[in-house]
């Protein structure tokens, strides 16, 4: 008999909790090869691109910024940043981190972050610039105005003004990057957590959907390893080892 596993599948999926950080940090290891900080002795994770131009570090804290990327840019252009709350999904993180990793990025990515939010049915947010998810729990901004424009702010709240989670992007973060993001935010398909301590989520049901259904308990792990086969096969995709070693899961410095 198989063994199974209960599997949540959450909507809308920026409620949905943080996920497992390693959705992130193998694929940048063992697909795209970024190197990893190997120190166990600090209670974080550091990965830095091929070219040392990129920058990603997890701190743990579970109310903060947990992830921090910093970008050095080439000779003429600016340096930009970006960073996602502890409780920021996974999948929604994969959409920048994808875009950014992408030896060949498209040219028919949107350029207008809103864009994608626009497609979703996000509407303008009532007394404030920006825009709004359906649900009203998550909201989009641009900081400034044309002739001087800031940085962007996604913050999501529940019902009761308590936020969940917020992601920042400098002024002059490419906006390609953005709408990667954008386009993971608004996606309506939901995202899977298991019962693992790191999910974080929500699973407030006054404002999630959610489903549990019962898969093959090796279903989980290969989700990854799917993941890690599909970046390393995009073109152009620098030569890595197969089976590195892995870097380790960033470990909460507080109790929950």
């Amino acid at each position: 008999m198989t063994e199974t596993v209960e599997v949540d599948y959450i909507s809308p999926r920026h409620l949905a909790g943080g996920g497992d950080p390693a959705w992130i940090t193998v694929p940048l290891h063992r697909a795209c090869g970024w190197e990893y900080d190997p120190d166990p002795l600090m209670p974080r994770v550091v990965l830095t691109s091929l070219d040392k131009t990129s920058v990603l570090r997890l701190e743990p804290n579970v109310d903060g910024q947990w992830w921090a990327l910093h970008h050095t840019a080439g000779t003429g252009q600016a340096d930009w940043y970006a960073s996602f709350g502890a409780r920021t999904p996974v999948e929604i993180i994969a959409g920048f981190m994808d875009a950014l990793t992408d030896p060949t990025p498209s040219e028919k990515a949107p350029s207008d972050p809103f864009e994608p939010l626009r497609q979703r049915s996000w509407e303008p947010a009532p007394g404030a610039p920006g825009l709004v998810s359906p649900d009203g729990s998550a909201f989009v901004q641009r900081l400034g105005d044309e002739l001087d424009p800031g940085a962007w702010f996604v913050t999501t709240t529940l019902n009761t003004g308590r936020p969940v989670w917020q992601a920042r992007f400098g002024e002059d973060t490419p906006h390609r990057l953005i709408s990667a993001f954008t386009t993971a935010l608004a996606d309506p398909q939901p995202v899977w957590r298991t019962s693992s301590p790191l999910g974080l989520a929500t699973l407030d049901p006054k404002v999630i959907s959610r489903q549990v259904v019962n898969v093959p308990k090796a279903h989980v792990p290969a989700a990854l390893v799917d993941r890690v086969l599909a970046l390393a096969a995009r073109p152009d995709a620098p030569t890595v080892h197969p089976n590195p070693p892995e870097p380790p899961a960033p470990r909460s410095s507080r109790r929950r």
